[in-house]
């Protein structure tokens, strides 16, 4: 697989570039950052995947995340994708926030038009992760995934289907519970259908009651001004899942904290060095 570099700046001692490349999940062009900590110039390192929110994309929490400075200190290499196949243009796709461009919701689509190219899951979970291990120093036997809101899904249900593949699992502010939200709902029918069986598989609460598992403790930060709590997060649901079948979660309710980057930036370090500590444990 060929790739562009599209920019490169040196950041705390390493070196964040973006690069694009053909893909063959998704049948365009994709877009990823990658972070490459001071430690990867002589030796391998353990990688941590970043997955954004509904209209974002890479730029998003490369440019505003403020996890540069960890990363160098921990030794993590951080790779943050597209949310979504670009250039598509198929009729509705760009119509609304949470449907479509920037909304991928980190699934293989069923339903056409969109089974063509939003495969986001296969994407993230082997034609990545391929590319990544053979181009830079990942040790990829020491993986972890972590993400924002539509992210946070994506990297728990990612993570819990593939626990050999990413050992640590945490997430700002998840869609936990997607086939019990309007988020989710309208996301799952669109790219899914109307099969309930379905969208339980892309469900981290429906797969936690069905037995997934991550082998290290969950993190799971959550603040209690976030606009979107009750109607779309709801991570009480997450949370009594997890007691019901014995998995290890720590769930904390930031006072005060909403939905934004803000929210992210005050608790990255946490994030970074919980990752860090569960991978270099192996």
């Amino acid at each position: 697989m060929t790739f562009k570099v599209k920019s490169e700046q040196l950041s705390f001692a390493g070196k964040q570039s973006v690069y694009t490349h053909q893909s063959s999940s998704t049948h365009c062009e994709m877009e990823f950052s990658i972070y490459l900590p001071p430690q990867a110039q002589h030796k391998k390192c353990p990688v941590l995947y970043y997955l954004s929110g509904l209209t974002c994309t890479q730029d998003n929490v490369t440019t505003k995340g403020g996890f540069q400075k960890y990363a160098s200190e921990q030794g993590l290499i951080i790779v943050c994708p597209d949310t979504s196949p670009r250039g598509t243009n198929y009729a509705m796709e760009h119509d609304s926030y949470d449907f479509g461009s920037g909304a991928g919701f980190y699934l293989n689509a069923t339903q056409a038009p969109w089974h063509e190219t939003y495969r986001m899951y296969e994407y993230i979970v082997n034609e990545l992760p391929d590319f990544i291990n053979s181009n830079f120093a990942t040790d990829p036997d020491r993986c972890g995934i972590f993400g924002h809101s539509m992210g946070g899904h994506g990297a728990l249900t990612i993570g819990l289907k593939n626990p050999d593949q990413y050992s640590s699992i945490s997430a700002f502010a998840p869609i936990v519970a997607p086939s019990q939200c309007p988020w989710g709902k309208k996301a799952l029918s669109g790219y899914l259908g109307n099969s309930q069986a379905d969208w339980k598989e892309y469900d981290a609460t429906e797969l936690i009651l069905n037995g997934y598992k991550s082998p290290n403790k969950i993190l799971i930060d959550q603040g209690t001004a976030d606009d979107f709590l009750k109607e779309q997060l709801k991570p009480e649901l997450f949370s009594q899942a997890c007691q019901k079948n014995s998995q290890r979660l720590e769930l904390r309710m930031q006072p005060g904290y909403d939905h934004s980057y803000y929210f992210m930036n005050t608790f990255m370090q946490d994030h970074i060095k919980f990752h860090a500590l569960n991978l270099d444990s192996q």
